[in-house]
């Protein structure tokens, strides 16, 4: 008999498991295979080792201090033209010439005129070709592009980059461009999560406080436009903050500003904060209200009944009890805005963007995917960072969404 139960439970235990695994699949699929691939690529870049390796192993060699031998020209003059022949020549130009700038013209010209060279003397026969072949720095470049394993994206994704001295310095005042843009989307967050709970706190509040019929009309007007589409709603806000929108027309038509003076509201940081907070009111609103409508009246009636007045009853009692929902709102609302890509793309312009246009950037149009993960690699831990703070600080199990 008690075999038999046993044989009759085994199916049970394996109907879970059956039912979890497309879930898992699917959470492969779409999270932990692209994560691990990025997190690769981002320091692993094989392409010149593969189009060069003799040269690389010549290089190794290398003082230094003057130019390579006869030999390395030689070796690298061959593997040029077996690259421009099996079109890989490009992809390893592009990525010297991230280092050294000027490199892909110097490695297109070489290696289609080196098939027509018939001088045994490879060296001087590539100087004339291009003279860019003496600057040292470019065979520093070759040799530092051919390394399989680099930290050399992660150093420029924060403004830094190797040293001749083997040491680590910063780029050029001219090229600091991403500490800045970390700091802006730090403050962009911030801002917009603040601004988020101001909005949506007393939105909250009202529908917890009004009857359920219409506490259900409340809701239906903040999901609407939460339900709408993101590329349509940050194009609406483009037209209503333009130059000659219709804020602008409003207030020109009420007085307080003239038809000379309209205000800037997009392509600036203004009109990014007006339409991120739009956008993400929703993630602060649900689950304060969610908090809210679980907390019991009679405690502020008893509170008024104790002797305090509306505000200290609700300073005392009542938003202490609503912080898991605060919680909630603002942990949503910063880690989407640090992620935020096309309302900053579209409303703030240069002035407005923020860290994750610079990742859309090299993507698809530098395509320097390596410099993309390693800025993606930052902005990941950034976000498990702030989980963890939150997990330390209030509980993850104190989360309410619903």
């Amino acid at each position: 008999m008690a075999s038999t139960r046993s044989q009759n439970q085994e199916p049970s235990r394996l109907v879970p498991i059956g039912l979890a695994l497309p879930l898992v699949a699917f959470v492969l699929v779409t999270f932990v295979i692209p994560l691990g691939t990025m997190v690769v690529q981002s320091a692993y870049d094989p392409q010149v080792a593969q189009a060069l390796p003799k040269t690389l192993d010549l290089l190794r060699d290398w003082n230094d201090s003057a130019l390579p031998s006869s030999d390395v020209f030689e070796t690298i003059a061959s593997e040029l033209i077996s690259s421009r022949e099996d079109r890989s020549i490009g992809k390893v130009a592009t990525r010297v010439n991230r280092i050294k700038s000027g490199s892909r013209s110097v490695f297109a010209k070489t290696a289609r005129r080196l098939e027509r060279v018939e001088d045994t003397d490879l060296k001087t026969a590539m100087i004339e070709i291009d003279d860019r072949w003496e600057d040292i720095e470019l065979w520093r470049a070759i040799r530092s592009a051919g390394q399989k394993f680099t930290a050399r994206h992660y150093l420029r994704s924060v403004d830094l980059e190797p040293a001749q001295d083997g040491g680590i310095q910063q780029v050029s005042e001219d090229q600091r461009i991403y500490n800045t843009l970390y700091f802006r989307t730090v403050y962009v967050s911030l801002a917009v999560t603040v601004l988020c709970f101001l909005i949506g706190y007393p939105i909250a509040y009202a529908i917890a406080s009004v009857s359920d019929s219409w506490a259900k009309i409340l809701l239906v007007i903040v999901l609407v436009p939460f339900w709408t589409s993101l590329l349509v709603r940050t194009t609406s806000w483009l037209v209503l903050l333009q130059n000659q929108g219709v804020v602008n027309d409003v207030l020109v038509w009420i007085g307080l500003v003239s038809d000379d003076s309209r205000l800037a509201l997009v392509h600036n940081m203004t009109g990014t904060l007006i339409a991120m907070t739009h956008v993400l009111l929703p993630f602060m609103i649900l689950p304060l209200y969610a908090v809210m409508r679980s907390i019991p009246p009679d405690y502020m009636r008893a509170a008024a009944s104790l002797g305090a007045n509306p505000i200290e009853g609700f300073v005392k009692v009542y938003f202490p009890q609503s912080l898991p929902g605060v919680s909630a709102g603002c942990l949503l609302v910063f880690i989407l805005s640090l992620g935020y890509y096309i309302t900053p793309a579209l409303v703030g312009g240069t002035k407005g963007q923020l860290i994750s246009n610079m990742i859309a950037y090299h993507i698809q149009t530098s395509l320097n995917w390596g410099l993309a993960a390693a800025i993606s690699v930052i902005l990941l831990i950034g976000v498990f960072v702030c989980y963890f703070i939150f997990d330390r600080w209030v509980g993850i199990d104190k989360l309410k969404l619903g």
